[in-house]
């Protein structure tokens, strides 16, 4: 069995002496492991760091075995990640939420290419939290937990809408919303993709996303709670409000 495909490196763990088995989410294999001879060494540590974007070849004997990864670099966000306070924290979460959410070995095309898009945008701070949220909502989308922001789910209109209920993930208005309305969550006008787009919103926005993460998709893995990556993410960006 072999394939070529080209992915964003999402974990490493040591394997024996030397080897590495790498996590990489490809675009075309979803997210799939393999190990990597030598990927401990003083040559192949510096390329095999989580967010790099890989040129990958996969081997094995049988389609279910672990294989072997060649892998050859086709760019370094090492440097990105550290240009400034928000974006390591923000690489992993990504990376983080990644492992956390992907079934092994099925393709997410979308996602794959949102996540790639993201992590290009690593050394703009001013546009990665904005980009980032809409990465979440894309995220919750294309694992079957995407929210329905279109119309109100109790009077059907498609204005005025303010709040999402938690329990549809669809949104309501002012009006609808009536009694329960400190029951439901906030729909700033950035989820709608108007507005300013004010840290603020985008806060408001992730206290959105990550309910859904949290209380909806991470129970549906059978996996509780989120890594503890994009709480962190989510606490260096509110720390500049």
């Amino acid at each position: 069995m072999e394939w070529r495909d080209h992915g964003i490196l999402l974990s490493l763990r040591r394997h024996g002496e030397s080897s590495a088995i790498i996590d990489v989410f490809t675009e075309e294999h979803g997210r799939h492991a393999g190990v990597v001879r030598g990927g401990t060494s003083r040559k192949q540590a510096p390329v095999l760091q989580p967010g790099a974007q890989l040129d990958v070849t996969w081997r094995a004997r049988l389609e279910d075995h672990l294989g072997h990864y060649q892998a050859e670099p086709l760019r370094s966000r090492a440097a990105a990640a550290l240009s400034g306070r928000l974006a390591l924290a923000g690489l992993n979460a990504v990376t983080g939420l990644l492992s956390f959410c992907l079934p092994e070995r099925e393709p997410h095309g979308n996602l794959y290419t949102r996540s790639e898009q993201l992590l290009d945008l690593l050394d703009q701070e001013e546009l990665w939290p904005l980009a980032y949220l809409r990465w979440e909502l894309a995220l919750l989308e294309d694992m079957g937990f995407g929210l329905d922001l279109s119309a109100c789910a109790v009077t059907g209109a498609t204005r005025g809408m303010i709040f999402v209920s938690p329990k549809s993930g669809r949104a309501v208005s002012a009006k609808g919303a009536g009694d329960w309305a400190d029951r439901l969550l906030p729909l700033p006008p950035v989820l709608l993709g108007e507005g300013a787009a004010t840290d603020t919103e985008i806060e408001q926005g992730l206290r959105t996303t990550g309910f859904f993460l949290e209380a909806r998709l991470a129970p549906s893995l059978g996996r509780h709670p989120l890594p503890e990556v994009r709480g962190r993410f989510v606490d260096a960006f509110t720390r500049r409000l």
